[in-house]
């Protein structure tokens, strides 16, 4: 008996899951299976469509659908946790997603919408410096907030919307730093080349002053014009909740 409902449950699950595929259990009312199939999509698809919804301006219904409908038949999350689902998306594109047509920087503006959400409930609560750590941040040991991810895309992924919709990357990469506020907001900033080779730095290299972490860096020799630039820079950081004290 018990092996029999076993069967059940998993043919129950397996038509649930892809029921282009897998036949339904003989047994159960087919308008009753319909309706659970459609239960099911549903709500992967709100889930999706809430934490991808620039994603899901560019695609047509049609492709939403068989998009979240592959998503769901294809991976197996590793979760019970309905806000781990935007991070088992992107493993999905990473790792299973094959499709030809699929739009060029559609991983990528994934990644961009998935850090956004991760970052609002995200648990860590750092110190955030005040007035006198900014002013005296060339002296002071810094660290990247745990709250602030420097990233970079391929496309400009920032930018990507209806109405605009590159088909190959720039020749220059985006860098983006993506941070959570003392207000708990998030917001994103474009950052140079240099800058994000700075915070990459002090993120693997906590609790180095600011001219110490300079002087590591190629082109900024004690004292010239380009290091204090880049001091005005990380105060500029410092200022928005992205370094703080180590």
């Amino acid at each position: 008996m018990q092996a029999d409902f076993r069967v059940k449950q998993a043919e129950f699950a397996a038509h649930i899951r892809n029921p282009g595929h897998c036949l339904p259990p003989t047994d159960v009312d087919p308008r009753r299976m319909a309706m659970y199939c459609e239960l099911f999509l549903n709500n992967i698809d709100g889930f999706l469509s809430s934490n991808f919804p620039v994603l899901r301006t560019l695609l047509s219904d049609t492709q939403w659908r068989a998009l979240a409908q592959d998503f769901f038949a294809q991976h197996r999350c590793q979760t019970p946790h309905f806000c781990e689902i935007a991070e088992e998306f992107l493993d999905y594109l990473h790792n299973e997603r094959n499709a030809e047509n699929d739009l060029p920087f559609l991983l990528e503006l994934a990644h961009y919408e998935w850090v956004e959400m991760a970052l609002t409930i995200a648990k860590e609560q750092p110190v955030f410096g005040d007035e006198v750590f900014v002013a005296a941040l060339a002296e002071r040991p810094l660290a990247l907030s745990p709250l602030a991810w420097v990233l970079a895309y391929q496309y400009p992924v920032e930018r990507i919307g209806p109405d605009f919709l590159p088909t190959e990357p720039p020749a220059e990469p985006t860098f983006l730093v993506v941070y959570r506020d003392a207000s708990d907001d998030v917001h994103f900033m474009r950052i140079t080349a240099a800058i994000y080779q700075l915070l990459q730095a002090i993120e693997q290299q906590p609790g180095q002053t600011g001219l110490a972490t300079l002087r590591q860096l190629p082109g900024t020799p004690a004292g010239n014009e380009l290091q204090t630039l880049a001091l005005a820079s990380l105060r500029q950081l410092a200022t928005k909740g992205i370094l703080i004290p180590a």
